[in-house]
C-alpha cells in the first residue's frame, strides 16, 4: 500500500515512521530472499513492488506484500519449490511472461546490481523496468490509480542517462503505444511533467475509450479479484462473474496483444473472455477440491 500523504518538511509523523520501519523490514526480507535463491543456484531479478519503491521519495513510502522475482526459464522449476522462511512471500515469474517481449538474455545482461541491507541485489535497468511497470499496470485493467504512481516516480526520478530509445524502441509499435499512453495517463491524472521528453506531445494523444475506462474503474470501487478466492461468498462471486462477462477493455486489449487505436474493443474482449474460461475453471475446481 502506498502512503499518499507526504509528511510536512522536517516532521516525521507516526504514519511515516511506521512506513519507514516496514520498508526496512522489507529490505531485510529481500536480502534474505536473494541469499536463499543464490544458495540454491538461482540468480533472480527483482521486479515490480520493492524494485518500484526505490524510485519513491522518503516522504511517500511504497509498501508491497510480496517479493517478485523473475528467473530464467531453465531455473523456474527449481525456483518455485525453494522453501522460504516464514513471513517472506516470493512470487516467482518465469522470465517476464507477458510483461515484456525483450529477450531474457538481453534483459539479464543489462540488469544492475545494487546493495540492499548489505546484500548485492539484481534489478532491471531503469528503462526495462519502466516497461514492465507500465504493462503490469495495464494488465490490471488500469483499476489501481494508486499504482500509477509507480510509473510517475520511475519517470520523474530517471537519471540523466535514461535512454528513451531503450525504453520505447525495443518492442513492437503496438507495445510502444501502450507505454506512451500509460505515461500519458500519469501526466493527465497525476501531473507527471513530460516536458522536454521525446513523448511530451505524443503522450497527450490518449484514446477516448482508455480515459473512460480508467475513470469508470476508479469510480466503481470494485477491483477484479481471482474467482477462486470468492467461491464461498455467492454475492462477491456473482459480482466478479459479471465483471468477466464483459472483460475490462484495457486488460483484454493488452492480453490479446491488441492495438489501443483499433476501432473497437469487442473482438479483444471476446478473445480474452474465451481464453480465460478454462484456466479460471481449473483454479476454482482446485480450490473447491482442497476445501479452502
Amino acid at each position: 500500500m502506498t502512503s499518499l500523504r507526504p509528511a510536512p518538511k522536517n516532521e516525521i509523523n507516526d504514519e511515516l515512521r511506521w512506513n519507514l520501519l516496514q520498508k526496512k523490514a522489507q529490505e531485510v526480507r529481500v536480502a534474505q530472499a536473494f541469499q536463499l535463491f543464490r544458495k540454491n543456484g538461482v540468480e533472480p531479478i527483482l521486479i515490480k513492488g520493492f524494485a518500484a519503491a526505490r524510485n519513491y521519495p522518503d516522504s511517500r513510502v511504497r509498501l508491497s506484500l510480496d517479493i517478485d522475482f523473475a528467473v530464467a526459464a531453465g531455473d523456474f522449476e527449481k525456483a518455485r519449490v525453494i522453501e522460504t522462511p516464514e513471513g517472506v512471500g516470493i512470487d516467482v515469474h518465469r522470465e517476464l511472461r507477458g510483461l515484456d517481449t525483450l529477450g531474457w538474455t538481453n534483459l539479464f545482461e543489462n540488469s544492475q546490481l545494487i546493495e540492499i541491507d548489505g546484500c548485492s541485489v539484481r534489478v532491471p535497468r531503469a528503462e526495462d523496468h519502466l516497461r514492465v511497470l507500465c504493462v503490469h499496470w495495464l494488465t490490471d485493467g488500469g483499476s489501481n490509480k494508486d499504482r500509477l504512481w509507480d510509473i510517475y516516480y520511475a519517470i520523474e526520478s530517471r537519471g540523466a542517462d535514461f535512454d528513451w530509445g531503450r525504453f520505447l524502441d525495443v518492442v513492437s509499435p503496438v507495445r510502444r503505444r501502450w507505454l506512451v499512453a500509460t505515461a500519458g495517463l500519469a501526466h493527465r491524472y497525476l501531473g507527471l511533467d513530460l516536458s522536454g521528453t521525446p513523448i511530451e506531445n505524443e503522450a497527450l494523444d490518449l484514446p477516448v475509450w482508455l480515459i473512460k475506462t480508467v475513470e469508470r474503474e476508479w469510480a466503481s470501487g470494485t477491483p477484479e479479484r481471482p474467482m477462486e478466492t470468492t467461491v464461498y461468498d455467492p454475492g462477491v462471486f456473482l459480482m466478479q462473474l459479471r465483471k468477466r462477462l464483459r472483460p475490462n477493455p484495457i486488460r483484454a486489449t493488452v492480453e490479446m496483444e491488441g492495438s489501443f487505436d483499433a476501432r473497437t474493443r469487442v473482438f479483444y474482449q471476446i478473445g480474452n473472455f474465451l481464453s480465460r474460461i478454462a484456466p479460471t475453471y481449473r483454479r476454482i475446481w482446485r480450490t473447491l477440491g482442497r476445501g479452502e
